[in-house]
């Protein structure tokens, strides 16, 4: 029976290392407005993604030689509109997200004649008004070009 009771140290453990290695270089590369395929595609899968917060991706790194943790790394990338808008966590920020970018929007609007060609007041465009508009000058278009 003494011999079933007998454990003999173990020597050895092994380096343990758990997450997504995320560099330096990996974070550089990253720019406001990437779609969510791109930070995949440059960062790999992320390690958590929280179904109660949609918009950030968790990517963790931790290394453990022999057991004990040495290192360990963390990015949170979030996302509005399904595109990349900031980062945090242990890298230093990339040069993208320093200088804010100017961002160009594009009003909302109906595309169409202005007020001053189709009658309308508002600008709004009724479609019986557009329609002889345009026969309109066709005509005359014909009868100028021949």
């Amino acid at each position: 029976m003494s011999h079933c009771t007998y454990l003999p140290s173990i020597p050895y453990k092994i380096d343990i290392q758990q997450g997504n290695v995320v560099t330096e270089e990996m974070v550089a590369k990253l720019k406001p407005g990437m779609t969510r395929s791109q930070v995949r595609f440059t960062l790999g899968s992320p390690l958590i993604v929280d179904v109660f917060h949609s918009d950030r991706w968790d990517y963790i790194y931790r290394i453990a030689p022999k057991g004990r943790v040495s290192e360990e790394k963390k990015l949170a990338v979030f996302f509005k509109d399904d595109r990349l808008s900031h980062i945090q966590g242990d890298f230093p920020q990339p040069p993208a997200f320093s200088n804010p970018s100017p961002v160009f929007s594009v009003p909302e609007e109906k595309f169409g004649l202005p007020a001053e060609v189709d009658g309308t007041e508002n600008g709004e465009s009724d479609e019986k008004g557009t329609i002889d508009f345009f026969k309109e000058n066709q005509t005359n278009f014909y009868r100028n070009n021949q």
